[in-house]
Order: C-alpha cells, then sequence, then structure tokens
C-alpha cells in the first residue's frame, strides 16, 4: 500500500468520526475530507497509470 492511499484513509475515518462525534468543527473537517479524498484519487490514478 502507498503512503498516500493510508494518509487518506486516516484522514477519511477522521473526518468521518469527527462528523459523528465533533460537530463544533465544522470546517476542519470538511478540509480533512477533501484532502483525503483527493490523496486517494491521486493513488488510484498513478496506480492505474503505472499498469500501462
Amino acid at each position: 500500500m502507498s503512503i498516500l492511499l493510508i494518509i487518506g484513509i486516516v484522514l477519511f475515518v477522521l473526518w468521518l468520526l469527527g462528523f459523528i462525534f465533533f460537530r463544533t468543527l465544522g470546517w476542519f473537517i470538511h478540509i480533512a475530507l477533501i484532502i483525503g479524498v483527493i490523496l486517494i484519487i491521486w493513488w488510484l490514478l498513478t496506480s492505474v497509470f503505472k499498469l500501462f
């Protein structure tokens, strides 16, 4: 597994937990979600293009 995928998954899980338990950190939680999704997409694109 790539380090980008691990970071993306961790940020996504933290966002999910924060969204459920800590409503007061709304802006930070959404930034973590955006970064996590971007990292997961980046990992998917780089792993797909390595196949060609």
